[in-house]
């Protein structure tokens, strides 16, 4: 494509408009929070993390109650799976287990009229 001397202010301020986005685009990408990589804790930082002791974990660990990898003798816990772990303890408030009844009992009325 070549450019006349006439079109060369246009084509100047394409390319100025051209040079913003690409910016404005690596901007945004640099901003945009990375994800993390799973961090390994020790049993310390794990006990740390639940607000328990070190003897409590270790109870937890020895009934198979809490994710843990094991490398010899040491333990290690991914944050990830931890932080999954508590939450998945947690309790439903009375407006979702009320969802979730009636949209039980309409599922089962449904059922018997067909």
């Amino acid at each position: 494509m070549e450019i006349t001397f006439e079109q060369l202010p246009k084509a100047v301020t394409q390319l100025h408009d051209k040079l913003d986005n690409i910016e404005r685009l690596l901007l945004s990408k640099s901003n945009d929070p990375q994800p993390e990589p799973d961090q390994l804790l020790t049993i310390k930082q794990a006990a740390e993390i639940l607000a328990l002791t070190v003897p409590t974990v270790y109870g937890l660990v020895h009934r198979a109650e809490i994710p843990v990898c094991k490398r010899g003798k040491r333990l290690y816990f991914p944050k990830k799976e931890l932080m999954e772990w508590i939450l998945a303890g947690r309790k439903k408030t009375l407006s979702e287990i009320e969802i979730e009844a009636n949209t039980y009992l309409n599922n089962q009325s449904r059922r018997r009229s067909k």
